[in-house]
């Protein structure tokens, strides 16, 4: 008999391509046959489900969603730390006053600014925006109506536009940079230290009676390196960052070339 394994999928970059909803067919196929081998798969994402919606019924055992604030296996709720109004407001204003903008990851819906008062954005910067917006179906936010948030997204021109945010916040709060930018933007995540995506995955280890040692992690960013750190088999994107590369047990093909489904048949697990 098979031993039980827990395998863990970064999406953006990794299961999808950046922004985009759906894998590709060899990685869906790949997810199944490990799930029909026993093996148990979790998203491991800095998405909130809110940006999980066409994923989540192709067959998972549930996510670490939201870089670990939110996780979840089956309909259980392992661990829920969304941002205090005085934390969320204190990002968001500090980002706003330098003209960064912004988008609200909550856990139902994703609020995100189309324009800021003051704020010179590139063409190329809004282009991003809109493509985004209506490809994740991100709302304006001026919508926003006060319901949590768990993770806040940033997106502008130059690093001195956070230099005041990162001066006042990263104490509790970390500033994780995409390992790619889009029309010379800079992008990230600005995620509470009370967690990451390595912590939940301990979560659902000890819910299942696991070691991390069974685990097996897929990413290609800097928000993976808890993730690859903890597993017991880090996989890191050929096309990834390459400051992750490092901390790999292997590296696999890019996902345009089926790389996920390559890795699971490398490993044994299908």
């Amino acid at each position: 008999m098979t031993q039980q394994k827990l395998i863990f999928l970064d999406v953006d970059g990794t299961l999808t391509r950046p922004g985009e909803m759906l894998p590709p067919p060899s990685a869906v196929s790949a997810i199944r046959q490990a799930r029909q081998r026993g093996h148990r798969v979790f998203l491991c994402t800095g998405r909130t489900p809110a940006l999980l919606g066409p994923l989540l019924p192709l067959g998972f055992d549930g996510a670490v969603s939201a870089a670990g604030g939110y996780v979840f296996c089956g309909d259980q709720v392992l661990f829920d730390h969304p941002l205090t109004e005085t934390q969320r407001d204190a990002i968001l204003d500090t980002l706003h006053r330098h003209g960064v903008f912004c988008t609200l990851e909550c856990l139902d819906a994703t609020f995100g600014d189309q324009a800021l008062p003051g704020a010179a954005a590139s063409p190329g910067l809004l282009e991003t925006r809109r493509k985004l917006g209506d490809a994740l179906g991100i709302r304006p936010i001026s919508e926003y109506d006060g319901r949590s948030v768990y993770k806040i997204v940033f997106m502008n021109r130059d690093e001195g536009q956070l230099r005041e945010a990162r001066e006042t916040l990263e104490r509790d709060f970390a500033f994780v940079y995409q390992s790619a930018s889009a029309y010379g933007a800079i992008t990230g995540e600005v995620i509470n230290r009370a967690f990451d995506k390595g912590r939940g995955i301990l979560r659902v280890c000890a819910h299942l009676g696991l070691s991390p040692e069974n685990a097996y992690g897929f990413g290609d960013s800097l928000n993976d390196l808890q993730m690859i750190d903890t597993v017991g088999c880090g996989v890191v994107m050929a096309d990834g960052a390459e400051a992750l590369k490092p901390h790999a047990d292997l590296i696999c093909p890019p996902l345009d070339q089926d790389g996920l489904a390559w890795a699971f048949q490398h490993l044994g697990l299908i």
